[in-house]
Formats: C-alpha cells, sequence, structure tokens
C-alpha cells in the first residue's frame, strides 16, 4: 500500500494485538486487555498513550460509548498489508474441497457449488463471477422495433449461435431505418469481433458522405448496446444472510441497502471487474470498493482462469472484522480448483 504510516515495532505489535482482538469478539479494546494481551509487560499507561498515537494517524478509533478502541479502514488496510499471517490451509482441508468440487461434471453446477463451499466454509456470503465468453464473431444481426423505445436484435455469431436481445434505445425507430442499420452491419462487418465493431463504424463515419451519418449513428448505438449486453457477466452467491449475524451490520437500512446491491448486480459488478484487471488476489475493505452499499464490509477476490487466460473471479463478502488470515486461502485454493476444473471440461 502507498502511504503507510510509519509507525515503531511496538506500536505495531499493540495494533496487530487490537486488530486480532476485534475481529474474534467484535468489542472495543481497552488498553488493560492490549497490556496483558501483547506479552510486552507494558503498563496501561504507556499503552494508552501509544493508542493515542495510533488514533492521531487514523488507524483506531474510539466509539463514544465505549472507553475502548476499534480498528478504523486504515488500520485494517496496514494490517492486510503489512502484520498479516496467512496460514496455508491443512492439506485434509483442501482434499475436502477438491472432494466438494471434483464429483460435480456440469460446469454451472460446478460453479453454483464453489459460491456454496465458499459461503459455507467462511459462514459469510460467497459469490462466483460466471466465465466471461471469448471472442464473439458477428455472423448476422436483425433488428425489429417493440413498443417503448425497445428493439428485438437477433444476434447469428460464432458457429452459427443463434441470441435474442431485447434492448432499449434513447427514441424509437422505424423498421425502415433499423433495416437499414441492419444492413450496413452485416455487409461491413460479418465475420468481423463484436468488441471492434464500434470503433471499425467510428473510423468509417470519417471517411463517408453525410447522408450515411445518420445510418451508422445508429448502427454506432446499436453495437454499443449489443456489445455491452454481451459483456455482462453475472454471478452465484449464497449466503448473504449469514451476514446478519454480524452485530455492526445488525442495522436494517444497512442490511436493506447491502442486499439490494447484491441484487442489483451492478455496483459488486463493477467491483468485481476491478479484480478481474488486477493480478492476484484483491482486499477491499469498507469504503475503499467506492461503494456505499460496501461501507460496512470487506470483499477478498481471486481471479479464476481456464488454460492460463483470467475469465472470472471469485470470493467472499464479509464484515470489515472478518479473519483475513482464514479467508484468503479459502478465496485462493478455490479459485485455483475451479479454474483446473473448468479447463479439465
Amino acid at each position: 500500500m502507498t502511504n503507510d504510516p510509519i509507525i515503531n515495532d511496538r506500536a505495531q505489535l499493540l495494533l496487530k494485538t487490537l486488530i486480532e482482538r476485534y475481529i474474534q469478539d467484535g468489542q472495543p479494546v481497552g488498553s488493560r486487555i492490549l497490556s496483558r494481551e501483547s506479552g510486552m509487560n507494558l503498563s496501561p499507561a504507556t499503552v494508552r498513550n501509544v493508542m493515542a498515537d495510533l488514533e492521531d494517524m487514523g488507524l483506531v478509533k474510539a466509539p463514544h460509548t465505549s472507553a475502548g478502541r476499534v480498528p478504523t479502514v486504515r488500520g485494517y488496510r496496514l494490517f492486510v498489508d503489512n502484520l498479516l499471517t496467512v496460514r496455508p490451509l491443512r492439506g485434509s482441508l483442501i482434499e475436502r474441497f477438491r472432494d466438494e468440487l471434483y464429483r460435480i461434471d456440469d460446469p454451472e453446477a460446478l460453479i453454483d457449488r464453489a459460491s456454496n463451499l465458499l459461503s459455507s466454509m467462511t459462514r459469510m456470503a460467497g459469490l462466483v463471477m460466471l466465465p466471461r465468453p471469448g471472442a464473439v464473431q458477428l455472423r448476422h444481426i436483425e433488428f425489429l422495433p417493440l413498443s417503448d423505445n425497445r428493439v428485438l436484435v437477433i444476434l447469428v455469431v460464432n458457429d452459427q449461435q443463434v441470441q435474442n436481445r431485447i434492448i432499449h434505445t434513447e427514441r424509437s425507430y422505424t423498421s425502415s431505418e433499423l433495416q437499414q442499420a441492419a444492413n450496413y452491419l452485416n455487409s461491413e462487418f460479418a465475420g468481423h469481433d463484436l468488441e471492434g465493431i464500434r470503433s471499425q463504424v467510428l473510423k468509417h463515419m470519417e471517411e463517408i458522405r453525410d447522408d450515411m451519418h445518420q445510418i451508422m449513428q445508429l448502427a454506432v448505438q446499436m453495437a454499443d448496446e449489443v456489445i455491452q449486453t454481451s459483456q455482462s457477466a453475472d454471478y452465484v452467491v449464497h449466503g448473504e444472510t449469514n451476514l446478519m449475524s454480524y452485530a455492526e451490520m445488525g442495522d436494517m437500512d444497512r442490511m436493506r441497502q447491502l442486499f439490494e446491491a447484491l441484487k442489483t448486480k451492478q455496483d459488486i459488478l463493477h467491483i468485481l471487474d476491478k479484480s478481474i484487471h488486477a493480478e492476484g488476489m484483491q482486499i477491499f475493505i469498507g469504503e475503499e470498493s467506492g461503494y456505499a452499499a460496501f461501507g460496512e464490509c470487506s470483499v477478498v477476490t481471486s481471479p479464476y482462469k481456464m488454460q492460463d487466460e483470467v475469465v472470472g473471479v471469485l470470493g467472499v463478502i464479509g464484515p470489515t472484522r472478518m479473519a483475513y488470515d482464514q479467508v484468503i486461502p479459502v478465496v485462493d485454493v478455490t479459485a485455483k480448483l475451479l479454474g483446473s476444473l473448468l479447463t479439465s471440461e
């Protein structure tokens, strides 16, 4: 992490002790407990002084109802990046994971089971993004007008695979307008990758006469909508209700906001998108996710691969005081096993 506050070894050990104790029982941690559990033979007064320094640095805070302190998001971040000791899973536990997943042949059932396994092993919410498709080549496209500014798209891709989608447009279009846009896309871009069509249309717009611009602008909008629906990966989630057992997440308005975010999927998909384009495991603590609904949550994710190519992300959503040392190896092992099994499928 960048801009980590510099704290001495004594302060590091006290912060580590405080966070580990808070993760364990969820109660503010007082100076006497820290003095006893840190093993450093410090007086409570000395501990209070160190805690005051850590509070000034924004690493801990004192709830107004308690003399004890709890970690902040910044404190958790320093802990996860610099003080956390992650122990690998026991061999017997890895074998249990393997047995749970290896007996499933159907890819969709496998992804569902992986999500369930993440949830049951961590007692939090487990989620797995469905694998993203590879390159999609356009063979033929048709647009049919519907009511309320909707258009039915009939898309033939790859080896004559037919997909039907309904997209929403900014205004209504006539059958003639849609037919012209479809004719243009079919004549110019049949056999091209779907993702590249939009940029190629824009390039062509610089080279053609004015009376073609309207058709091509419509083609760009249609390409945008079709590509967006093609790329919108979904995910499977299990164990959302597990989060209700954590006292700090028991506020009903907060839980309603979180459940709504999981239901609508847009926010969590943005978080997963950040993970799929990053290297290795990602940990978003509290407000680091950028979404208010996850302000009291941490999201631990890991990409999974098929044939050495990242195709999806899986992870765990839980409270910020989750046991990171236990969650991280569970997520890591599940990602490796799922990728291996999907590749063999």
